[in-house]
């Protein structure tokens, strides 16, 4: 079957045998146009954001906020666009390549009267997978006196735990799904694992409210029991299990901070903060300000990542990491590091979507997100000949891999390079897909000949155009593994 003539199934009324139908459930609306009300919309007022911390003053805040993501990437970008890396050849004759590739699959997927339907990135999508509309199913089972807050408050608690354990899966794991018998891989099928631990009360502590996740219901968690949820084993191994399950422990510590979390220690309960926060004003809707969501998620998660991750004057930085094409300073050594923050844009797109759709949030200042830094779109870049490593690195990747391969359960076909996360090569490669994705943004919007506010988003290029398309050309590529291009070794908390 050719490359482009598989349908997505998310035009196709698919019943899941439940008196469902994918077609049905679908609502059209994405970040920028949220709640897919346009009156509504239209009475939303012009809300000032707030500013970037100057990294001469606050390095650690700079580089901790959503601005910084774009503003440093950009400059190992635009030392791309001359050819000036460490570790890439770049094509530039090839971006126009690139592009074409990402329209044909959107075209592929989506009429042109139906591009401002496709939905933003994010996790809902994942628990669909197969046309199953399981978060719709699953909130059916909620008594009607649950009311659209505390159904709000659930998602956000099932999204959240669910994107931290949205790791790489590896090339060998599989979910045989408990409620429908059906196997399913990779993100898709750690969406699933999720969401029916979640239903057991796997990450609540309380008996009586199995569709929650509190601190104390985290703590209990164990390898042993994550292995299990996981259906992880010998013949079944999963990258990064004890780095996830550690993740998710370090969660019930930070949950612990009542004034975002409450005294019942959930994520949901951000919602409350949110809603009731200085900078949320309130219209015809609550309007926060996205900076908003995105500090409470640096703040409030702060404690989940790595002590062994990037600091500046003590204070860990996340995901952040030095980067010998970034500009160096003895004096300003923030300076060369690039942070991407992958983990916390992913739970940012992720956790917006039920709060639109449920509790009538609107949110502005979505432009300052980026894309994600990671291996599907970053593989595509690769995969259309618009990045080529090095000689010398990919014959270091490549020695890297097989000294993999010698380890129990590691793959050893199709070998292509591999790096650790902290690599320069690997730093260099995601700051590059965060700056190309923009690029590719406006090309693509042009070849689709969208104008104004027909213009797709970030968000939906993601879902529908590059990370789609980035793993179904590592499927055509590398059809035993379908792995990128360039592979990552996992610790279970970046990618």
């Amino acid at each position: 079957m050719g490359l482009f003539s598989r349908k997505s199934s998310k035009h196709q009324q698919q019943s899941n045998g439940d008196g469902y139908t994918s077609g049905d459930l679908k609502k059209p609306f994405t970040m920028q146009r949220a709640n897919s009300n346009p009156a509504q919309n239209a009475s939303i007022p012009n809300i000032p954001l707030p500013k970037a911390p100057d990294p001469n003053l606050d390095p650690a805040g700079y580089l901790r906020s959503i601005y910084a993501v774009r503003e440093r990437s950009k400059l190992v970008l635009e030392k791309a666009k001359r050819n000036q890396l460490r570790h890439f050849v770049v094509d530039m004759s090839k971006f126009a390549d690139t592009a074409n590739y990402v329209v044909a699959i959107i075209k592929r997927d989506f009429g042109p009267d139906d591009y401002h339907t496709i939905p933003p990135h994010g996790r809902w999508q994942h628990f669909e997978v197969g046309g199953r509309p399981r978060v719709d199913q699953l909130m059916a089972t909620w008594p009607s006196a649950v009311d659209s807050q505390e159904r709000t408050r659930r998602l956000l608690d099932l999204f959240l735990v669910s994107v931290l354990l949205d790791a790489g899966a590896g090339t060998k794991w599989q979910y045989k799904s408990k409620e429908s018998g059906k196997v399913y891989k990779r993100s898709e099928g750690l969406a699933v694992a999720s969401l029916e631990m979640f239903k057991t009360g796997l990450f609540s502590s309380n008996p009586d409210q199995p569709c929650q996740v509190d601190s104390g219901g985290l703590r209990r968690l164990t390898v042993q029991l994550m292995a299990k949820g996981l259906q992880v084993g010998a013949d079944n191994p999963i990258d990064g299990l004890e780095g996830r399950t550690n993740l998710l422990i370090r969660l019930s510590d930070a949950l612990q901070n009542q004034e975002i979390f409450g005294p019942e220690a959930r994520p949901g309960n951000m919602l409350d903060y949110l809603l009731s926060h200085p900078s949320t004003h309130v219209a015809a809707v609550p309007i926060i300000p996205l900076p908003t969501l995105w500090t409470t998620l640096m703040d409030g998660l702060s404690p989940i990542w790595p002590n062994t991750r990037t600091q500046i004057d003590g204070i860990p930085l996340g995901d952040a990491w030095p980067c010998a094409s970034m500009p160096s300073h003895p004096t300003q050594p923030w300076e060369n590091i690039v942070p991407f923050h992958k983990l916390t844009q992913w739970l940012t797109y992720s956790l917006m979507v039920p709060m639109q759709k449920l509790a009538n949030v609107h949110f502005v200042g979505t432009e300052l997100m980026t894309g994600l830094p990671e291996y599907r779109n970053g593989g595509l870049l690769v995969d259309t000949g618009l990045l080529t490593l090095t000689p010398e690195d990919a014959r270091r990747g490549l020695e890297q891999y097989q000294m993999n391969a010698t380890r129990q359960g590691q793959p050893n076909v199709e070998v292509v390079p591999l790096f650790t996360t902290d690599d320069d090569v690997i730093v260099e490669w995601r700051a590059l897909t965060v700056g190309f994705l923009d690029m590719l943004l406006d090309e693509v919007n042009v070849l689709l000949n969208l104008r104004g506010s027909d213009k797709l988003s970030l968000a939906q290029m993601l879902e529908a155009g590059t990370w789609k398309g980035g793993r179904e050309i590592a499927e055509v590529s590398r059809p035993n593994t379908k792995e990128p291009p360039i592979m990552i070794l996992s610790d279970g908390t970046v990618f």
